[in-house]
């Protein structure tokens, strides 16, 4: 048997590999405490409650207790502006002393936004796209067969079209149709006209119905008639009358009158 070989059955020899496989452990053992007293493993200081609180107290809370932060902000409806709203990390984390805390405060200027174009939709559909943006809904009807439809928006007042910039959250009005139309139509003015003509506007009026047509003097050519008189009249105090009002003809023969062209 080899010298080397006899020697690692000897006393020494196990004791040598005992002496380092023991500093081995030493060391580890000493490198983990160390590094945990170093760090302060287990131990810190824990984060503040801050959300609901204001910005102002919540940075003087956090400068007190030796805090940095960094500020972010959002706009929310329903939240006070210049609340806090988020945290990182959150209250009750146990972190070292000048740790960076993170908070989202809530801003006081509403951003901008561009009306969609929702004119001539569904009102369903146009308040889900409208609240969407942030946006808050009033409504009006005007008649129109068009019911629940949107015909147009106002803002302030004032007519806005699509691509209109206002801030999010203002309050917009939509204005529907009613589904019934308009009651009410214009009565023209038929006087020194050619029957024909006459009728055709009636025809087209959007409401109105021929009534009677009553003759006056001889009546030679029935193409060529004009109407002197009708009822009812457009007057000063009446310009309008009911959907399905008749209007009554008074017609005569030949030429027209005084100042026809």
């Amino acid at each position: 048997m080899s010298k080397f070989g006899a020697y690692l059955k000897t006393r020494d020899f196990r004791n040598t590999i005992l002496l380092a496989i023991g500093s081995v452990i030493a060391v580890v053992l000493i490198a983990f405490f160390s590094l945990g007293f170093y760090t302060n493993h287990g131990q810190g200081i824990p984060v503040p409650q801050l959300k609901g609180l204001s910005a102002e107290k919540a940075f003087q809370i956090l400068k007190d207790q030796g805090f940095d932060y960094q500020v972010d902000s959002v706009f929310q409806l329903d939240k006070p502006p210049g609340s806090v709203i988020e945290q990182d990390p959150d209250a009750g984390t146990l972190v070292k002393q000048n740790r960076v805390i993170y908070i989202t405060v809530v801003s006081g200027l509403a951003p901008n936004i561009s009306l969609p174009d929702v004119e001539q939709t569904p009102y369903i559909s146009a308040v889900a796209t409208l609240k969407n943006l942030g946006l808050k809904i009033d409504t009006t009807y005007r008649s129109d067969i068009a019911k629940n439809q949107v015909l147009e928006i106002q803002y302030n007042g004032q007519v806005i079209k699509p691509g209109f910039k206002l801030p999010k959250g203002s309050t917009i009005t939509l204005v529907l149709g009613d589904g019934a139309g308009a009651s009410e139509v214009e009565i023209p003015d038929l006087i020194n006209q050619d029957l024909d003509a006459a009728k055709f506007v009636i025809g087209h009026s959007g409401g109105l119905a021929l009534g009677e047509i009553q003759y006056q003097g001889a009546i030679t050519d029935s193409t060529n008639l004009v109407v002197i008189g009708q009822s009812p009249m457009k007057t000063d105090s009446a310009t309008k009358v009911a959907i399905g009002t008749r209007i009554n003809l008074t017609v005569t023969q030949g030429k027209k009158a005084d100042g026809a062209n």
